[in-house]
This record gives C-alpha cells, structure tokens and sequence, in this order.
C-alpha cells in the first residue's frame, strides 16, 4: 500500500465516498469543464487539450464509474494538501504517473 498527498473537493456536496472502479485511462488527457463548473465559472475555456500547461488534469486521468471524477495529475502543485478540486482527486504528476501504471481498467477504488 501506498499513501499519496491529494487535493480534495472544495465542498462536502462535491466530494463522493464509497467504492467506484477504474474504467478509463489517458495519458495527457484533454479537459473540459462539467456543466455545473461552467456555470459557476462561465468564463471558463470549453476545453483545455491535454499537453497544455493550463489543462487541470495534468499528465494522466483516471476515469472512475462516476460521471465526472477522475483521480489526475495537477500542474498546480499548490492544491495538493488543499480543498481545492471541483470533485476530483488531485496528485502530483509524478505520482499520477506511478498510480497510472500500477491501476489497470477495473481497479476498484474506496474513497472515504
């Protein structure tokens, strides 16, 4: 087993618990804002592809059964430690990347 710092969710309503599975995996994947993140922040761009220093998902995603969450990589290193995601849970790019391939497709998660 392995402890990793993350970022959590901004707000109780944003953070999920319970067990979800691993059903997707990218590198460098593209983002796009959900639709409530767009219209809490409508001056967000519709997509960020992925390689570009702004994209939020950093250099690996993991894709959970739940519409939406992902664990990924962040380029801004100052969430980690911090409520600061809208639902996802952040690593660092290093340990994304460690995560990434040591999960494949159907890894159960718990999130407590």
């Amino acid at each position: 087993m392995r402890i990793y710092p993350t970022s959590v969710p901004l707000t109780d309503e944003l953070t999920k618990r319970g067990y979800t599975e691993v059903v997707e995996k990218r590198k460098n994947p593209s983002w796009a804002p959900t639709p409530s993140m767009r219209e809490r922040n409508p001056e967000w761009p519709a997509r960020i592809e992925g390689g570009d220093p702004d994209n939020p998902l950093g250099t690996r995603a993991l894709y959970l059964s739940w519409q939406y969450y992902r664990i990924h990589g962040t380029q801004d290193t100052r969430k980690i430690g911090r409520r600061s995601s809208n639902g996802c849970i952040g690593l660092f790019n290093e340990q994304i990347e460690e995560v990434y391939e040591r999960a494949p497709v159907g890894t159960q998660v718990k999130l407590i």
